[in-house]
């Protein structure tokens, strides 16, 4: 197999209404020297159909199925498949600037650097109408490991990683509560070395199927799954500490 730069990761399921911009959004940053993975977690519409009118694009386009047991460990099988030196987490609906890729790779890779997290706009369902400037501002983004422990900052299609990451974030653990959290934080303990970048590189669409929500439940509520988050990185780590 020739070798592969980059990698772009994406899970699916029921996204014919967007799902195209998305990877029609995401080529025009990559080179033939790139992949796309998207794992399609049993979708009941045209889904399949779409990515597969890709396989006669330039830059390759895989469509592989998925486990259909829900977003994370749909992403856990669309990053199974990814053969890249650099993985990018990348949503259905959602579209990336023309210049994303050379903007993340500015960093990724250098001086240390194992994970980017850009900056995005947060749009309403048709991008004409921004909801947000800077989902970053909302949410008070920036690196560390309790940082983001007490407050996920971490935003799955905002981010691009080392590869080697893989060997410990992979499996992502069930009883957690989301992927992006989970992989962000597998590089606070192992490497320690991101990148928040304040550069909105991602239109984020909001519309009534979005899986994920902005909203966090009770206090009580959220120092569960904060404790469930801790115990599995804990256990990650000690597991790899074995290797």
């Amino acid at each position: 197999m020739s070798k592969v730069r980059i990698s772009v990761a994406v899970a699916a399921y029921n996204g014919e209404r967007y799902i195209k911009e998305q990877i029609d959004s995401v080529l025009q940053n990559l080179s033939t020297c790139d992949e796309v993975v998207v794992s399609d977690d049993g979708s009941s519409d045209a889904t399949p159909a779409l990515v597969k009118a890709y396989e006669t694009s330039k830059i390759p386009v895989y469509l592989v199925q998925g486990p259909k047991k829900g977003v994370k460990q749909n992403v856990g099988a669309a990053l199974s498949h990814c053969r890249g030196d650099y993985i990018f987490l990348a949503d259905q609906d959602d579209v990336w600037t023309k210049n994303k890729v050379e903007k993340v790779m500015e960093f990724l890779g250098k001086n240390g650097c194992t994970l980017v997290c850009h900056d995005a706009r947060v749009m309403d369902a048709s991008l004409t109408a921004e909801k947000m400037p800077s989902f970053f501002a909302y949410r008070g983004s920036k690196p560390g490991f309790w940082h983001n422990l007490i407050k996920n900052r971490y935003m799955g299609c905002c981010m691009a990683f080392d590869r080697r990451l893989l060997a410990y974030a992979l499996p992502i653990p069930e009883e957690i509560e989301m992927h992006d959290q989970w992989i962000g934080m597998i590089n606070d303990l192992k490497y320690g070395h991101s990148m928040f970048i304040k550069e909105p590189l991602l239109l984020y669409r909001r519309h009534g199927g979005n899986v994920s929500d902005f909203s966090h439940g009770t206090l009580l509520e959220m120092i569960k799954k904060r404790f469930v988050l801790f115990c599995a990185l804990a256990k990650r780590r000690m597991a790899w500490n074995k290797w």
